[in-house]
């Protein structure tokens, strides 16, 4: 039972770094980024690719990150500047990054068995696999929870978070939306091909095929955060999406454990992620609003 927890736990770690990037599109810009899908395949290709060149791993998930991007200003530039609907704009990066995975790749799938790895200096010092990768994505995490807390703190940060909530009152402010959504959906897909390079040294390989599913899981760990830790000062939201990560690895862990096959879980995170989102419709028709009338009206 201890190992399986570990193990989930070590595995959401890795994975709240790609729910935190797909926060930024999807609760702070609004708007369903499926671009998702292909950075993070983006960024696990780049560093595999770098790390069999014989890059120093570091540098090959650094690369992975300006990777990611890139992919996420292809998105910005074809909503803002051609005003394509952002859902169009993601889906049409997202395919383009498929060919574009592929040829980084040079195959369907390429392996990093016995390479050095962001996680081999953590074993050098004693410790063994898991908590080598829990030691990683924990610093990993910390860094990028810190790092967004402190930008969405700032002038820009601010402009951002504000043209999610209200891209009128902003424009009205003399400052350019096109501008911010399309930083927003750079730093997005940056933290998501960060997180797709640390899952590939992970598991010792990068396939073409592995970010399918990306945003539905993305999105059920930033609901379960949201559920569970509430929606308290910033700092603390952005730790829910770890929790809620590493909430919902366990949760799939023992769902295993209880005997789904495997080839099932996208069904049971999809319906999750539906039974989640319609959670507010469904509270507001059970307990409809009581309207008061005052004695005299």
């Amino acid at each position: 039972m201890l190992e399986i927890i570990k193990g989930a736990v070590s595995l959401g770690l890795l994975w709240s770094v790609m729910t935190i990037g797909v926060y930024i599109s999807f609760r702070i810009l609004e708007i369903a980024d499926l671009t998702v899908e292909g950075s993070i395949t983006l960024g696990a290709a780049i560093a595999a690719q770098a790390i069999t060149k014989g890059i120093n791993p570091y540098i090959a998930t650094g690369m992975a990150l300006l990777g990611g991007m890139a992919a996420g200003l292809a998105t910005g530039l074809l909503h803002t500047k051609l005003k394509i609907p952002a859902l169009l704009s993601g889906i049409l990066t997202m395919i383009a990054l498929y060919s574009v995975n592929l040829r980084v790749l040079g195959k369907a799938s390429l392996s990093l068995l016995r390479m050095e790895t962001v996680y081999t200096a953590f074993e050098k010092i004693g410790l063994e696999s898991s908590w080598a990768i829990i030691a990683l994505g924990f610093i990993s995490v910390t860094v990028v929870i810190c790092f967004l807390y402190w930008f969405f703190g700032t002038e820009i940060g601010c402009a951002i978070r504000a043209t999610g909530n209200n891209p009128n009152m902003v424009r009205a402010q003399g400052i350019n939306t096109d501008t911010m959504i399309t930083i927003g959906l750079v730093l997005s897909n940056g933290i998501v091909a960060l997180s797709g390079a640390f899952i590939a040294q992970n598991q010792t390989f990068a396939d073409v095929q592995m970010g399918t599913g990306s945003i539905v899981i993305g999105l059920a760990s930033v609901i379960i955060g949201e559920v569970l830790f509430g929606k308290r000062n910033y700092f603390m939201r952005l730790t829910s999406l770890a929790m809620g990560a590493i909430t919902y690895r366990i949760i799939i862990a023992f769902v295993l454990k209880l005997g789904m096959h495997s080839n099932d879980l996208k069904l049971f995170t999809a319906i999750t992620v539906a039974i989640a989102l319609s959670l507010p419709i469904i509270r507001e028709r059970l307990n409809p609003p009581k309207i008061t009338i005052k004695e005299g009206e």
